[in-house]
């Protein structure tokens, strides 16, 4: 995930990324910061952020017009305001800001803003593949597990299975924030769709059982627990 915080204030920059951090659960991302909305939106141009924190009064431009602005860039980012003075929020309708939170920033209200914007970006974070059909397109969320068969890797979703010349490592890398685990070295799987973990193997949520190496067990149980955990907050 990359996280973008924009506050002419060192401290609430500092603030603010300490308290972004202790929320992200073993999330992965990326937090730049920036005293200066030109800055903040020449880096968007070069490569969008997937969540925006935005300070309300800054002096060189004000949070709602530097929104204005970046939602000419994108109409997804989610945009979560920062201010002093509440009385702001009804400007955010504006720009669909996703959250106004009051400095400084409540732990627990921030770490539900990161928790609903992580779900978003799984829910919606597709895999390309190629296959003899050409590219297509699939919801990570749908993928089940991987199997490595020789040079290929069979994809198995909840509705078929696919095809394709792929190294099962590369996916392995691919897919770790999105909660895929090597279980074996022929298998990786979706921790969201384990149902239940016996001696020596798993099943999955359509029933399917896969051997899970000796060496993976304590491994497994441990991303299962911080699985379950994250999912829990």
């Amino acid at each position: 995930m990359r996280i973008a915080i924009c506050d002419d204030q060192a401290v609430c920059l500092e603030q603010t990324l300490s308290a972004i951090k202790k929320c992200l659960q073993g999330l992965e991302a990326r937090i730049d910061m920036f005293q200066g909305g030109s800055a903040f939106l020449r880096s968007f141009q070069e490569r969008p952020y997937d969540l925006v924190f935005l300070d309300v009064e800054m002096p060189e431009i004000d949070g709602i017009t530097l929104a204005k602005k970046l939602r000419r860039l994108s109409q997804d980012v989610p945009i979560i305001f920062l201010t002093s003075h509440i009385e702001y929020a009804l400007e955010g309708y504006e720009v669909n800001a996703l959250r106004y939170l009051t400095k400084p920033v409540d732990p627990n209200k921030l770490r539900d803003v990161i928790r609903v914007v992580a779900d978003r970006m799984r829910q919606q974070r597709i895999l390309w593949i190629k296959t003899e059909l050409g590219e297509q397109k699939l919801l990570v969320k749908n993928i089940l597990f991987m199997e490595a068969q020789n040079q290929n890797i069979l994809i198995y979703t909840k509705q078929e299975a696919y095809c394709v010349r792929y190294n099962l490592s590369d996916y392995e890398q691919e897919l770790a924030q999105d909660g895929f685990f090597r279980i074996h070295r022929g298998y990786l799987v979706s921790l969201a769709h384990v149902k239940s973990l016996g001696k020596g193997e798993i099943t999955l949520t359509n029933h399917t059982r896969l051997p899970v190496s000796r060496s993976k067990e304590k491994e497994l149980k441990d991303a299962l627990f911080q699985h379950i955990q994250k999912e829990a907050l």
